[in-house]
C-alpha cells in the first residue's frame, strides 16, 4: 500500500477540493481522519478510492465525498456539539470530532456500535459517545446540539430530530418518497423557531430504520451519489433491443470473414486493441485474426504490445528471421509470465514469421514493446550495444548507470530511497547518458541503424523507469501517466522511424487504450493514456477498439508475485455495461460506436454506467471495489467486441515449446 498520508492529501485535493469544497475545516479534518482505520484489513488499499465500501453486519462506509458534503454543508464549527445518526464504522463521526467539541453518535446495529467504540479508543477519539439505539428519536438527553448528520434516508425528517436541533442549529439528511430515490437536504432553525430547508442535490443512502423512519426491511447498501437522470426511466428499458439491432455477429477466429469485419478501421494511422483481462483467451485470439488482416492485407508493419522493450526485442528478432542475440535473462519469465508466454500468442509470433520469411526486411512486420518495466536488462542492453561501437562511452555508461546498479533488481527500491532521501538521486545520470547516445545518433546509424534505435529506445526507457519508481511513492496517478506517456512516445518513436506511411497496430488493457478523459480514471483520478494521447495526436487515424465479456474463466493471480490460477469470472454486476450486453442476448459481436453509427444506442449508452477492468490481479470478492469503474463507453471506444461467455488463456510449458527453433525466445 503506498503512503496513506499522501493517498489522504490526493483524496482530499481530488475528490473533495476539486468538486468545489472549499469549507477549511472539513478539508482539515479529512486530512488528518485515517479512513484505512476504519475498513476491513482486506480493503484497505482501496481505502482512499472515490466510492463506498463494505463494512460489517453488511453495510456500507459512506464516499468520501459524501461525508465532506455533508460536514461542509452543515457548518460543523470548533466548540460545537454534534449528532450523527447512524454511525457505521464510525468514520464520520471522526472526521466530525476533529472539528467539534463533542459528537454523539447512534447505530442500531450492536455490533457496527461495538467496533466502532474500539476503534475511537484506539485511535484516540475521546471526545465521541456512541450508544445502539433508534436514531430516528435522537438522543433527547443530550440536545439541544449544534448540527446533526443522518448517514440514512427516510421519508421525512423525523419531528423529534428537528426539535433537537438548537437555535440556528444545522440539519443534513437524505430524503425521498422511496427508499431508492432520494435527495440530500439541509434544514436550519433559526433563531425565531423556524425551519429553512435548502436542497442539495440527488444521492442513495441505505434506509433509515426506526419508529420514525422505513420499517426494518433489507436495505439498499450503497450510499453514494445517485447516478444521472434524465427523465427517460431505467437506462436498461428498450436499450437490450438497440444493443441486438447494433451487433454484428462475428464468425470463428480462423474464418477469414472475422478480420474482414475490421476492415473498416483499415485506413486509420494506429489501431489499438483493448481487452478487458489480460488472461482471457477471446481477446488474445481476436486481436490475432484483427492483426492478421491489417497486416497481410492493408500493409501495417508495427506490432505494438503492452509488454517489456527487451523482451519484445528478442521477440521481433524471431519473427523478422534475425540473429539472435541471447538477452541476459530468457524473454518474458518476470511475472507475470502468461501474459505473453501462452498458447494463443505462440500461434500469432508463429504466423508473424511465417508471413515475414519471403518478404524483404524492409516489408516485414515486427514486434515491440511499449512498457517500461525492464530497468535492469536495459542498462545491461545499452552498455552491451555501445561495448560493440564505442568502448570509451561505455565506461562512461558504466558509470553513470551505476548510480542505479544496486536497485536495478528491485527498482521499487530506489524509488523509495529517492523519497526518502528527498531528491532524484540518479535523474541527472540517466538523462545525461541518453542526451549523450542521440547526440551520436548519426554515427551509431551509419555502423547499424536497427541496432542503434534498439539502443536508443533502451536508454530512454532507464530513463522513463527512474522517473516512473520514484514517482509510484507519490501516487497511482503520477506513475500511471509517467508509464502510459512512455508508452506513447515509445510508439510515436516506432511510427516516425518506420517513415511517413507506417502504421501501428496496439495490443494493450482496455485501461490503456480507451480514451481515458471518459472514465473516472481521466475525470476524477487526472489520468491520462495511451488511447487519450492517440486520440489527441492522429484524431480520427486513431481507432480504439474495447473488448468485453460477462463470465467465463480467466487466469489471473490474487496479488502480485503469487501463482497463476485459472478463476472463475463473477456475472456482471446490475448497472454495468456487461450486464447490458449480456441482457441482450447475443453470443459474440462487433458494434461500431463511430459518432454517426447507431446514434440512439450512442446516446443511451453515454450514461455513465460500470465497466470492469481485469488486470494479472483478479479478486472476485472485493470486485465492484477492485475492477469496476464508471465510463462513458461510445466516447471511451470506436467500437466494442463482445464475448458473453470466454474462458481462460493456456500458458506454455516445457511440453508446449519442444522443438522450436534456438532463435524462439520462448524455448531457451
Amino acid at each position: 500500500m503506498l503512503d496513506p498520508n499522501l493517498q489522504r492529501e490526493r483524496m482530499v485535493q481530488r475528490q473533495i477540493a476539486d468538486r468545489g469544497i472549499r469549507d477549511p475545516y472539513t478539508l482539515a479534518a479529512m486530512r488528518q481522519v485515517p479512513r484505512e482505520e476504519f475498513v476491513a484489513p482486506s480493503l484497505r488499499e482501496f481505502a482512499y478510492e472515490d466510492s463506498p465500501l463494505p463494512i460489517e453486519a453488511g453495510q456500507t462506509i459512506s464516499q468520501p465525498y459524501i461525508v465532506a458534503l455533508m460536514i461542509a454543508e452543515a457548518g460543523i464549527r470548533p466548540g460545537e456539539r454534534v449528532l450523527e445518526i447512524g454511525a457505521g464504522s464510525g468514520y464520520a463521526s471522526a472526521v466530525m470530532a476533529a472539528i467539534a467539541k463533542e459528537v454523539y453518535a447512534i447505530e442500531r446495529v450492536p455490533e457496527l456500535a461495538r467496533l466502532a467504540g474500539e476503534r475511537f479508543e484506539r485511535l484516540g477519539y475521546d471526545n465521541i459517545q456512541v450508544r445502539v439505539g433508534d436514531g430516528t428519536r435522537g438522543w433527547p438527553e443530550a440536545a439541544p446540539f449544534d448540527a446533526i448528520l443522518a448517514a440514512a434516508g427516510g421519508p421525512s425528517v423525523p419531528d423529534a430530530l428537528l426539535q433537537q436541533l438548537a437555535p440556528g442549529g444545522r440539519l443534513a439528511m437524505p430524503i425521498g418518497s422511496t427508499r431508492d430515490q432520494q435527495r440530500l437536504v439541509l434544514v436550519t432553525r433559526t433563531e425565531n423557531d423556524r425551519f429553512v430547508q435548502k436542497e442539495l442535490g440527488a444521492v442513495r443512502f441505505v434506509p433509515l430504520i426506526g419508529e420514525h423512519g422505513w420499517r426494518d426491511d433489507a436495505p439498499v447498501t450503497m450510499a453514494e451519489p445517485a447516478r444521472r437522470v434524465r427523465g427517460r426511466g431505467d437506462v436498461s428499458q428498450g436499450i437490450h433491443g438497440l444493443i441486438r439491432a447494433a451487433a454484428e455477429p462475428l464468425p470463428d477466429f480462423s474464418d477469414p470473414a472475422f478480420g474482414k469485419m475490421f476492415d473498416r478501421f483499415a485506413d486509420a494511422r494506429v489501431v489499438l486493441l483493448g481487452e478487458a483481462s489480460h488472461g482471457t483467451s477471446e481477446f488474445y485470439r481476436a486481436r490475432d485474426a484483427i492483426t492478421r488482416r491489417l497486416v497481410e492485407t492493408h500493409g501495417f508493419r508495427i506490432v505494438a504490445v503492452e509488454a517489456d522493450w527487451p523482451d519484445a526485442a528478442s521477440i521481433d528478432r524471431y519473427v523478422r528471421v534475425a540473429p539472435a542475440k541471447r538477452p541476459p535473462e530468457p524473454a518474458f519469465q518476470r511475472f507475470p509470465t502468461w501474459m505473453w508466454r501462452n498458447t494463443d500468442v505462440d500461434r500469432f509470433i508463429d504466423w508473424m514469421r511465417q508471413h515475414n520469411e519471403p518478404l524483404p526486411r524492409d516489408r516485414q512486420a515486427g514486434f515491440y514493446g511499449l512498457d517500461l518495466y525492464s530497468l535492469n536488462t536495459s542498462i545491461h542492453a545499452v552498455i552491451t550495444y555501445l561495448d560493440s561501437v564505442d568502448p570509451e562511452a561505455a565506461t562512461i555508461a558504466r558509470r553513470r548507470y551505476g548510480c542505479l546498479t544496486p536497485w536495478s533488481k528491485e527498482p521499487a527500491q530506489y524509488g523509495h530511497m529517492a523519497l526518502t532521501a528527498g531528491y532524484a538521486v540518479c535523474e541527472e545520470a540517466v538523462t545525461k547518458m541518453l542526451q549523450s547516445l542521440l547526440s551520436k545518433r548519426l554515427e551509431y546509424s551509419l555502423k547499424d541503424g536497427e541496432s542503434f534505435f534498439d539502443a536508443e529506445q533502451n536508454a530512454r526507457l532507464v530513463r522513463d523507469a527512474e522517473a516512473y519508481y520514484r514517482a509510484m511513492y507519490y501516487g497511482s496517478a503520477e506513475s500511471w501517466n509517467l508509464r502510459d506517456t512512455h508508452m506513447f512516445r515509445t510508439l510515436q518513436h516506432l511510427l516516425d522511424a518506420g517513415g511517413a506511411d507506417s502504421r501501428a497496430v496496439v495490443w494493450a488493457h482496455n485501461s490503456h487504450i480507451g480514451d481515458a478523459r471518459y472514465t473516472e480514471m481521466g475525470q476524477l483520478r487526472e489520468e491520462l493514456n495511451i488511447g487519450q494521447l492517440c486520440r489527441q495526436q492522429f484524431g480520427d487515424q486513431a481507432a480504439l477498439i474495447g473488448f468485453g465479456t460477462d463470465q467465463g474463466t480467466v487466469a489471473a493471480a490474487s496479488n502480485w508475485d503469487e501463482p497463476m490460477q485459472v478463476m472463475r469470472v463473477n456475472p456482471s454486476l446490475a448497472g454495468s455495461y456487461e450486464r447490458l450486453f449480456h441482457g441482450a442476448g447475443v453470443e459474440r459481436c462487433l458494434v461500431d460506436l463511430r459518432s454517426g453509427q447507431h446514434p440512439e444506442l450512442r446516446e443511451r449508452l453515454t450514461e455513465s454506467q460500470l465497466e470492469r477492468f481485469i488486470g494479472v490481479i483478479y479478486r472476485p470478492h472485493t470486485e465492484r471495489w477492485s475492477h469496476y469503474t464508471d465510463a462513458q463507453l461510445p466516447r471511451q471506444f470506436d467500437a466494442y467486441v463482445w464475448f458473453d461467455r470466454t474462458t481462460a488463456i493456456t500458458p506454455l510449458t516445457d511440453e508446449h515449446g519442444r522443438g522450436v527453433p534456438e532463435t524462439w525466445p520462448f524455448g531457451v
